[in-house]
């Protein structure tokens, strides 16, 4: 039976959107009628099909984290490229309008370096950079080397020389970062050399540890600049990448337990020189 017409369909709103996806190949599915709905529609004495609200995509969650995750690892590049001072404050509204950011995701990822330890909260004024001196940085490389040394020698045993040729891109990464002179491109490279590495033990847990003293032991010291170690000294630093994996591929263990802890003596002593020389 046919009405009167009353009104004409609203095609934009969600209804039709949804009505629409769900019709597919075998044509458009009937649409539940509302008050004002287009006159020749034959609803007979069939039930109204139940609405199906649409659920919204969740895009501003999923852009705030993005925007987080990338604020974090450019205040962690700032940190360790010096532009972030040791005792110095700095306010999340600041920090936001430097990176042309609201407040919000600058907080965020603030907070979660507090955790790491690489900052603390100022109530009511911001965060300030944590200050490290000369035997907080000898400490970390102490415990780096009681946890590598020994998994870098039980690989050297177990990990065939073709798996270790594998791994020589990686270390000249690190050289040419090295050559940069940017300590920040050199630190990023470096982790992941180690971290590639470590990772053949298929230990999770100990990869994440060993990074996390990685990263710290990259923050900079009290009183230093972003010159605490020079564009010679991050190149030797890189080198000892190479001759690494030389030894290792040779399965020196000797080489192998002198190279490692060399490492780990150097970037610790020569980091601290060069912060109490500046």
């Amino acid at each position: 039976m046919r009405q009167g017409a009353q009104g004409s369909a609203d095609t934009g709103t969600p209804w039709a959107a949804a009505a629409a996806a769900a019709a597919g190949p075998a044509g458009p599915a009937r649409v539940p009628q509302q008050a004002g709905a287009v006159r020749g529609e034959h609803t007979h004495s069939e039930p109204p099909a139940p609405a199906v609200p649409v659920v919204p995509r969740a895009r501003p969650v999923v852009q705030r984290a993005s925007v987080r995750g990338q604020i974090l690892a450019a205040l962690r590049a700032a940190l360790v490229a010096g532009d972030l001072r040791p005792g110095e404050v700095y306010s999340a509204p600041v920090l936001g309008e430097r990176f042309g950011v609201s407040a919000t995701p600058v907080r965020e990822a603030m907070q979660q370096l507090a955790l790491e330890g690489a900052v603390e909260v100022v109530p009511n004024r911001g965060f300030r950079v944590v200050e490290r001196g000369v035997r907080e940085l000898a400490e970390l490389a102490e415990v780096r080397a009681l946890i590598e040394v020994p998994v870098m020698l039980r690989l050297a045993r177990t990990v065939p020389a073709e798996r270790w040729a594998e791994m020589r891109p990686l270390a000249e990464a690190t050289v040419r970062a090295a050559s940069t002179g940017c300590r920040a491109t050199y630190a990023e490279s470096d982790r992941g050399f180690h971290r590639a590495v470590l990772s053949l033990l298929g230990n999770e847990q100990l990869v994440r540890i060993a990074e996390d003293l990685h990263r710290r032991a990259q923050w900079p010291l009290v009183g230093g600049g972003p010159g605490i170690r020079g564009r010679a000294d991050l190149i030797a630093d890189a080198h000892e990448h190479t001759a690494l994996l030389d030894a290792l591929i040779a399965r020196d263990l000797d080489v192998v337990r002198a190279l490692v802890g060399e490492h780990f003596a150097g970037a610790g002593a020569g980091a601290g020189a060069g912060a109490a020389g500046a």
